[in-house]
C-alpha cells in the first residue's frame, strides 16, 4: 500500500503489555487492504510521518498511549 492510498489511521491496544506489544498503528488503504505496526516496529518515525497528515487526531494518539485496555483509536480518516 502506498501513501497516496492510505485511507484511515486507527490505534489498536490491548492488555498484553508491559511485556509483550500492546499499541498498534493499523494503516488501513482505500480498497480495504493495509497493515498494523506495533508502537515499538515503527517507532517515532511512523508517528511523526502520521502526523503530518491533515487533520490527524493528536489527542487520539494521547488517549492511546495512556490506555491499559483492548480499544480502538481513530487518529485519521481521508476527507472525501
Amino acid at each position: 500500500m502506498s501513501w497516496a492510498d492510505l485511507a484511515e489511521v486507527r490505534i489498536i491496544t490491548s492488555t498484553d503489555g508491559p511485556f509483550a506489544d500492546d499499541v498498534f498503528f493499523v494503516l488501513i488503504g482505500a480498497k480495504g487492504n493495509g497493515c498494523a505496526v506495533s508502537q515499538s516496529a515503527g517507532g517515532k518515525s511512523l508517528l511523526h510521518r502520521l502526523q503530518a497528515l491533515p487533520g490527524f487526531d493528536n489527542e487520539a494518539v494521547v488517549a492511546a498511549m495512556g490506555c491499559t485496555t483492548d480499544h480502538q483509536f481513530l487518529c485519521w480518516r481521508r476527507s472525501n
